[in-house]
């Protein structure tokens, strides 16, 4: 029986759909504890100050930069030799990932319109959770082809890539210029290294250590050193010994997606309703965010993709259809994990709109998900390419 259970959960683990089954999983737990007799000691526990930081902050800024780590190093590998390593396969993924970012944020702005501050939020439903949504395209096995899978994961790694950059861009507040260039001079020992061939993980990590702690003291928020250390962890080696980039990405992937990104999902979904009326969901932010998601994800996903193919500038992925691509399109909406994070980072100071940021970015996923797998598990096969 131990064997049989032992198998069945190693099974469970090693498939695609564990890490979105998990974080439902979390997030429905952290709606629960919120609203119990235990929610003074959820609140109190994340508000609780260790080594100068609270714990909320330790699993923002520095777990997720773990996360963030993980997400350079599927950037850098799939732009060099992976699914994105010709303009041809980046064309479809890319166009309707610039769909999915630009008609979200246009459908935020024109819920929150004339409100200023709750407009800093426009790029909360921007990004696809790609746990999330591959969890689901799981589910439904082989009523979805491979190729919307790989489809789906280069429009998630995408809008990751867009996400940094906004992050970057939009939410950078003040600068601390002497840590920020402390950690530029890191990043330049960093591409020394990469030039010397120098394959050892342990300087990366070492320095990579220290460039962390430089951006957290600088203003640029801390997740975005791990993206900026993952680009410079050689993918080649030219040797028969596995590249640093990937023993990396091996070791990480499975912490990633079944600590990091569950914790920050308990973390950060907790919401309580007390005295909170149904109508919040009519807020313009709630609104907004679900109305992006859900429609505009939807909308831009798919739009973008329409054009991209009747222009000639892409094509149909192998054995889907236009039914197909809906259904994937409705999945994009999943936004979660980001999505949440992007809330955090456009209302640091006000926490009635952070706790409707995650009423919003909730319902938007639920919607997104529920629908996309409804319409995709009871839609007809498509056996061939449609035109």
């Amino acid at each position: 029986m131990l064997r049989r259970a032992r198998r069945m959960f190693d099974a469970f683990i090693a498939s695609e759909a564990a890490g979105g089954i998990i974080l439902m999983v979390v997030a429905a737990l952290a709606l629960v504890v919120a609203n119990s007799p235990l929610a003074p000691v959820y609140f109190s526990a994340l508000s609780a100050y260790v080594g100068g930081l609270s714990v909320l902050h330790w699993v923002n800024d520095a777990l997720m930069a773990v996360f963030f780590l993980l997400v350079g190093l599927e950037i850098k590998r799939e732009v060099l030799e992976g699914q994105l390593a010709t303009w041809p396969d980046r064309a479809l993924p890319g166009i309707a990932a610039l769909g999915g970012i630009i008609v979200p944020a246009l459908i935020y702005l024109a819920f929150t319109a004339g409100r200023p501050a709750e407009m800093k939020g426009w790029a909360i439903p921007a990004a696809t959770d790609i746990a999330f949504a591959l969890g689901v395209l799981a589910l439904l096995g082989p009523r979805v082809p491979t190729s919307m899978k790989v489809f789906l994961t280069a429009l998630a790694i995408i809008d990751d890539l867009a996400a940094v950059i906004i992050i970057a861009l939009f939410y950078t507040t003040s600068l601390a210029l002497p840590y920020l260039g402390l950690a530029l001079a890191g990043l330049a020992v960093l591409l020394v290294l990469n030039r010397l061939r120098v394959f050892r993980l342990w300087p990366y990590l070492l320095l990579g250590a220290a460039i962390w702690f430089c951006v957290l003291k600088s203003g640029v928020h801390a997740t975005l050193a791990g993206v900026a250390v993952a680009l410079l962890i050689p993918l080649r080696t030219g040797l028969e010994e596995e590249p640093p980039l990937l023993h990396l990405e091996h070791a990480l992937h499975k912490p990633v997606a079944f600590v990091v990104v569950p914790i920050f999902g308990f973390a950060n979904a907790g919401v309580s309703f007390a005295g909170m009326a149904p109508s919040v969901l009519l807020e313009p932010v709630p609104l907004a965010i679900a109305a992006g998601l859900f429609v505009g994800k939807l909308v831009g996903v798919f739009g973008a993709t329409v054009l991209a193919i009747k222009s000639g500038l892409a094509t149909l992925p192998e054995g889907a259809g236009w039914r197909t691509v809906f259904g994937v399109a409705m999945l994009c909406g999943i936004g979660f994990t980001m999505s949440l994070f992007i809330g955090l980072l456009a209302f640091p100071a006000a926490p009635q709109l952070q706790d409707q940021v995650k009423v919003g970015v909730l319902a938007g996923s639920v919607l997104s998900g529920v629908a996309g797998y409804l319409f995709l598990r009871f839609a007809p096969v498509e056996t061939r390419n449609a035109s």
